[in-house]
């Protein structure tokens, strides 16, 4: 059976070694700034001191924050992507499609928990706006088609949007940070939910 393709997001125009040197440095820089100090430490002058660069070319490269924020976030979900779309099994091609979808669920757990902070502001910004996202579409449509693998006979479309809403950021921190949960425990909740 023939792989369905789905879009990657916005694909990045070349570059010039030493520019895309720079701009791997300065996304690594913010990461890790936003790892361990939260959003609210992502300025233009720490990422440029984290990054061992002048701020002008932090401002050069991204414009302001909330480009380089943006930035960080397509970046996280172009590696994501290339990963389920490609990479090896359970998530990637090559394995059954419920062992696709289990291992999917996990990695998007992990993911939006590795980047809670931004994406809660991103979702306070525009709460509606994340069902009209590229991303979202994408996300949508991959669960959607390794449902209609594994359940020819369930209508995949919606069952693709009730298996991705528990994913919202202020859900994930809700259950993380006010309730306590593991990511573990997520993880069981998620197969609990699968064996439904």
């Amino acid at each position: 059976m023939p792989r369905p393709e789905l879009p990657v997001t916005g694909q990045a125009p070349p570059e010039r070694a030493d520019a895309a040197r720079n701009r791997r440095r300065i996304l690594d820089a913010a990461a890790r700034l936003l790892a361990e100090q939260g959003p609210e430490a992502v300025t233009m002058n720490a990422v440029a001191h984290a990054a061992d660069m002048g701020v002008g070319t932090v401002y050069r490269r991204f414009g302001d924050v909330n480009r380089l924020l943006l930035a960080l976030l397509d970046d996280g979900e172009r590696r994501f992507q290339q990963a389920f779309l490609s990479g090896p099994p359970p998530l990637g091609p090559d394995a059954p499609p419920a062992e696709r979808l289990r291992a999917f669920l996990h990695a998007l757990a992990d993911r939006v928990l590795d980047q809670l902070a931004i994406l809660a502001t991103a979702e306070a910004a525009a709460p509606c706006a994340r069902y009209s996202s590229g991303v979202y579409l994408t996300l949508h449509t991959h669960v959607a088609v390794l449902l209609r693998q594994a359940r020819p006979d369930a209508d995949a479309t919606v069952l693709a949007h009730l298996l991705l809403a528990p994913f919202v950021p202020s859900l994930l921190g809700h259950l993380t940070a006010d309730r306590g949960l593991t990511v573990a425990q997520l993880k069981a909740g998620i197969d609990d939910l699968l064996a439904l």
